[in-house]
């Protein structure tokens, strides 16, 4: 198969105030390249992006801490993310550039709203650090979530993923010196209502109500049986991009502002890298062409990309598509605790990679990825379990296909002739592979474990079947290749098969080879631990007198 509807994969924008980690990698960008990965090899068009958030408030406190300047730490940090997106084998085109262009199309977005009328000024209070004389939002403010009454940042809660806008963060402290008074101070501002677009919002999740995830979509329910929040456009701010409007003189965009349009840019630049000439930045994104956006994020995000994201698209009116699907993780958490730079409590995707091997650590991050539920990262883990079920068979599978197609006396592209029951397995494990890849069940953990499982069962199958012709092997080894590709990208480079996931999974094969894969390096056996000797006895008489 050939052609079909483009598809735009977004992951989602990182900010450049660090390098990505492991917990980010196993979220949405290690998810979103492997659906790419899938929907490339059976024959769709693909744009798959995305951009730093600069804008974003938390390089501000980032820097402070780290006692850098905010532009230095965004050059710095994007580097880093696109060593370790590359590291992973991510196959983005690169970062688009946050520079003129970008700037222009974000504020062509933003500007098109304001002449439309959609814009509307308010009074807020915010959160202001008295000695500082600074406005606070997002990351410039931590305190408690008015809604579960965690620790939350500002802008929205990362524990039950409600927004806290304006005053609404009880204790606000500044982030920058929590020693700091603050105080709640009226500002006037641009917001977009979200409320006039109730009626739309809620025929779009109805439409898409089996294609989110269970926690997210419980969250959008909650979001929606509330009144809507106003989305900031304009803050007193001076990091970001500065407001074009009059009636906010001095102020920048709200960084959250800024996703919906630096998609739309991140995916006119991925286009023209890939050589297409979009007639103008927003060309991909109109609704009379038809692409199937499909959003990779964080649970922390699904205000933001589920909700604000949307409402952006719709005060546009129907100009733009709407995503057709949100695929949402959990937190991935670091030997029972959730990652965290601040607390130096992470693995970064580029050291991880120095300590064992590129596929293995895909195909463990794809078979341990936080879906539906927070899971944990140990290196321990991914040792064993990559060596006793990914390495090991594989390697063993390797050994087999080798013994078998030389048995038949085969050379190397020779035919191997098969049977209708090996062709009918080949058939049925594409089919099981496809429904982990294809939407609306999207899951990378799944076709992880169909992965483990289909081969299992091909590592035993001499040993169940020894009269089972070479070619059936060989057909079901190819199959489980092919669909195992947008996992394991470096074997599949490596293979000389046609790896077309397009193409009917029964149709002849020939004598092949297949890759082995590296071991992953075991942790060096600890001693055994020694009793503690009895402590010594005293006389309770002394130490009484």
């Amino acid at each position: 198969m050939t052609g079909g509807r483009r598809a735009i994969v977004i992951a989602a924008t990182p900010t450049s105030n660090g390098d990505l980690h492991v917990g980010h990698m196993a979220g949405p960008y290690l998810a979103s390249d492997i659906y790419a990965r899938y929907l490339r090899a059976v024959g769709r068009p693909v744009i798959y992006t995305t951009c730093t958030d600069d804008s974003q408030s938390y390089v501000v406190s980032t820097a402070h801490r780290n006692g850098v300047d905010p532009a230095a730490l965004c050059a710095s940090s994007t580097a880093a993310i696109e060593r370790s997106v590359a590291a992973m084998g991510i196959s983005l085109a690169g970062l688009p550039p946050i520079d003129d262009r970008y700037r222009r199309t974000v504020l062509s977005f933003v500007s098109d709203l304001h002449a439309a009328g959609r814009l509307r000024p308010r009074t807020v209070r915010l959160p202001y650090a008295t000695r500082s004389g600074r406005y606070l939002y997002d990351g410039l403010v931590t305190g408690t979530c008015p809604v579960c009454l965690a620790s939350s940042g500002g802008g929205g809660c990362e524990t039950c993923g409600h927004p806290n806008n304006f005053d609404e963060l009880i204790d606000p402290r500044y982030t920058l010196d929590p020693t700091e008074p603050v105080v709640h101070r009226e500002v006037d501002i641009l917001v977009l209502p979200m409320e006039p677009y109730r009626d739309r919002l809620e025929a779009y999740f109805e439409d898409r109500r089996g294609r989110w995830r269970p926690h997210g979509s419980h969250l959008i329910r909650q979001l929606l049986s509330r009144p809507l929040p106003d989305i900031p456009v304009t803050v007193p701010g001076s990091w970001g991009v500065p407001a074009p409007f009059p009636e906010t003189a001095g102020q920048v965009l709200y960084p959250w502002v800024e996703a919906m349009p630096a998609s739309i840019y991140s995916t006119w630049w991925t286009a023209t890298r890939q050589g297409e000439r979009p007639a103008s930045v927003d060309e991909l994104w109109l609704a009379e062409n038809d692409a199937e956006v499909v959003y990779f994020h964080g649970f922390d995000n699904v205000y933001f990309w589920g909700l604000l994201d949307l409402v952006m698209l719709f005060a546009h009116g129907d100009r733009y598509v709407a995503p057709a699907s949100n695929v949402c993780n959990e937190f991935y958490d670091l030997d029972g605790e959730k990652f965290s730079t601040s607390r130096n409590h992470l693995i970064t995707s580029t050291d991880l990679l120095l300590a064992a091997p590129r596929d293995p650590v895909r195909f463990y991050l794809a078979l341990t990825a936080p879906e539906f539920q927070r899971t944990n990262f140990s290196m321990d883990a991914l040792n064993r379990v990559t060596t006793a079920r990914l390495v090991e068979p594989w390697n063993r599978l390797a050994s087999m296909l080798d013994a078998t197609t030389a048995a038949a006396g085969a050379g190397h592209g020779e035919p191997l002739p098969t049977t209708a029951d090996g062709r009918r397995r080949a058939a049925a494990m594409a089919e099981r592979f496809r429904l982990c890849y294809e939407l609306p069940d999207y899951s990378a953990a799944r076709a992880a474990e169909t992965l483990a499982t289909q081969l299992a069962r091909l590592a035993t199958t001499t040993d169940s079947a020894p009269d089972r012709p070479p070619g059936d092997l060989a057909v079901e080894v190819r199959t489980l290749l092919a669909y195992a590709a947008p996992i394991l990208i470096d074997v599949a480079d490596r293979a000389a098969v046609d790896l077309d996931l397009g193409a009917d999974p029964t149709r002849p094969v020939a004598a092949f080879a297949l890759p082995r894969l590296p071991r992953t390096p075991q942790p060096e056996p600890q001693p055994e631990p020694q009793p503690e000797p009895d402590p010594p006895q005293h006389d309770h008489a002394l130490l009484t007198a």
